[in-house]
């Protein structure tokens, strides 16, 4: 599997990541299954401390005892459940991050996290204040560098001007290529990864998935969908599937560093990683893609 450097920094990630958000809470099926993400050469393992109620990042703990150095962890934090109310309350603040990463270290059982991304932030956050935790984070060696999860492009601008991020996670696909005006290509002068997430479009851009296409994507049509995925059948040939085809479009752009997919059973898993062996498109097909779908603009998200 082709790897890349996240940023400046020196964690080198395979392009084919495991977005473990999907992977459920049986141990007996996800222990099997993470041993199996590493065999095939994932060594990329995205988590947040709000997963599960904190018991997706124990499960990665178990999984990777022994393998450490295999592994590059990201998990996100700002996120909390306060007791009484219902939903999550947004909390980027220096105290609540320098105690998340203690629970989070316990529950990964290891002493350091590899990137550790703010879960979100807006503009009214104290950014100063969350930057200067995780500064202090990387000083004391908890963890080796720091990014943000967001899609909104404001809130990124100023975290690549004030901070030393090396990753911005985001959601990217050819149903949603709101990141290639705004973000993408920032991040692509500023020397900053992006780590994707969301390239088959939850589903409407899998294969056979002709239901999940029916029902449409933001806010397009489940006709549009249906129309889409017809359209784009030429570029399937029979060593490229529609759904390596989506994903062979998002690692095309130079800023993407890695792609961490969702799986939640072997087959998934080994269809993601085989995705990234899948012929590359060319700048005709790219092209192509681009016309079917022009790109999508930020409009709430700001």
């Amino acid at each position: 599997m082709k790897k890349n450097r996240l940023g400046t920094s020196d964690l080198i990630v395979g392009e084919i990541g495991l977005g473990c958000m999907s992977l459920g809470t049986d141990e007996s099926q996800v222990i099997p299954l993470l041993h199996e993400a590493l065999d095939l050469g994932i060594n990329f393992l995205d988590t947040a401390d709000i997963y599960d109620n904190g018991h997706n990042e124990e499960l990665i703990g178990k999984a990777i005892k022994g393998r450490r150095s295999e592994v590059i962890i990201a998990s996100k934090v700002g996120n909390t459940r306060v007791e009484g109310q219902e939903g999550l309350v947004w909390n980027p603040s220096k105290a609540h991050i320098m105690e998340a990463v203690k629970d989070s270290l316990r529950r990964l059982q290891t002493d350091y996290i590899d990137l550790y991304q703010l879960h979100g932030g807006t503009l009214d956050d104290n950014m100063d204040e969350t930057i200067e935790a995780f500064a202090q984070l990387k000083r004391e060696g908890l963890i080796r560098e720091y990014g943000i999860s967001s899609i909104r492009p404001n809130v990124i601008r100023e975290y690549v001007d004030r901070s030393h991020i090396v990753s911005v996670m985001s959601q990217y696909s050819i149903l949603d290529r709101r990141p290639e005006e705004e973000v993408l290509p920032l991040l692509t002068q500023k020397g900053i990864s992006a780590i994707v997430r969301g390239a088959v479009a939850s589903g409407a851009l899998a294969d056979g998935r002709e239901d999940k296409a029916q029902k449409g994507y933001l806010d397009i049509s489940g006709e549009d969908v249906v129309s889409l995925r017809q359209q784009l059948e030429p570029l399937t040939q029979a060593d490229r599937s529609l759904s390596q085809t989506a994903i062979q479009y998002v690692l095309s752009h130079p800023a993407v560093a890695v792609l961490a997919a969702g799986a939640s059973s072997s087959q998934q898993l080994r269809e993601n990683v085989e995705a990234a062996s899948s012929p590359a498109l060319t700048d005709d097909e790219l092209q192509l893609i681009r016309s079917i779908r022009p790109a999508n603009q930020y409009t709430q998200h700001r």
